[in-house]
């Protein structure tokens, strides 16, 4: 089990900082640095050290950070295995989730509702980011599974087939584009186009479609980079630009007339959601997460 100075350890290398740990944890910062201290000498080395401002872990305090990480994880692992033995109504544990904006949104909120359900006492977590970051969070052992688009090639990452998707182009039903329904492929040259961040998953699924038509996303008219989907959905509704958008994303708007689809002729964008783990992962927890979601969606 972590002890009380391993967590507060932790939460200052996470946090870079004794003031936001102190903040986070609720204590004063004198309080954290004592304890930082009483492990320095119980290790006898430093585990911090100062770059101007901010503070770094040094080599022996990010091995001990990388060792407290799995122990952590083994901890929450554990709990959830031994009490779901007895009572799969008390069961407890943490389940960390990390997810790209799509499935953060529209896809997992349904599947957490039903886990909850059936494990009350299971506290769940989920990290809103694009597909990189969660990736990145999921290498650090920031989150225990991850939802992103598209298989990657990490070979310390497994990746298993969840879901399918598709991306369409839409624009808000007041621009004079929303008239005609179905349009030539080179028309979209001319239009003006909002997009998502870099390392959007939407984004990538964008490039890969129009590399299939030959066209470049440089190719396009882009006036505007929103970062989010709510926030690229928001500003369709509002402007004269055309965006690009799941349909899961946008199934009220379409419902309500408030967004519509534009068809261009050969031009289908598809992608698949995958659920990510560090290879070697065996948790339980994870596993009834998994088969959960795809029972929902019936994948």
């Amino acid at each position: 089990m972590l002890s009380n100075r391993h967590q507060i350890f932790m939460e200052v290398a996470h946090q870079k900082s004794f003031s936001k740990a102190s903040q986070a944890l609720f204590i004063s910062q004198p309080a954290v640095s004592t304890h930082i201290k009483g492990l320095e000498e119980q290790y006898k080395t430093k585990l911090f050290e100062r770059k101007g401002l901010q503070i770094e872990l040094t080599e022996a305090g990010q091995l001990l950070y990388n060792r407290l990480l799995t122990v952590r994880h083994i901890q929450q692992e554990t709990e959830f295995d031994i009490s779901v033995i007895h009572d799969q109504q008390q069961a407890t544990g943490m389940l960390n989730l990390g997810a790209s904006t799509t499935a953060a949104l529209y896809i997992l909120p349904k599947v957490m509702s039903a886990f909850h359900r059936e494990y009350p006492l299971v506290d769940i977590s989920l990290l809103n980011r694009n597909s990189e970051i969660v990736l990145q969070a999921l290498l650090d052992k920031e989150i225990n599974i991850g939802v992103t688009e598209e298989k990657g090639q990490l070979s310390n990452i497994t990746y298993q087939p969840f879901l399918k998707d598709q991306i369409v182009a839409v624009c808000s039903r007041d621009n004079p584009l929303a008239r005609k329904k179905n349009y030539p492929l080179k028309d979209i040259l001319q239009m003006p186009v909002a997009i998502r961040e870099r390392g959007s998953g939407t984004l990538e699924a964008l490039k890969k479609g129009l590399q299939k038509s030959k066209i470049r996303l440089n190719d396009l008219k882009i006036k505007v980079r929103l970062g989010g989907t709510e926030a690229l959905k928001n500003f369709l509704l509002e402007s004269g630009c055309v965006g690009f958008l799941s349909t899961r994303s946008i199934a009220k708007e379409l419902q309500h007339g408030e967004l519509t689809i534009l068809s261009f002729e050969g031009l289908r964008i598809e992608r698949s959601f995958y659920f990510i783990q560090r290879k070697g992962e065996t948790s339980d927890l994870n596993k009834r997460f998994i088969k959960m979601a795809r029972s929902i969606y019936n994948y």
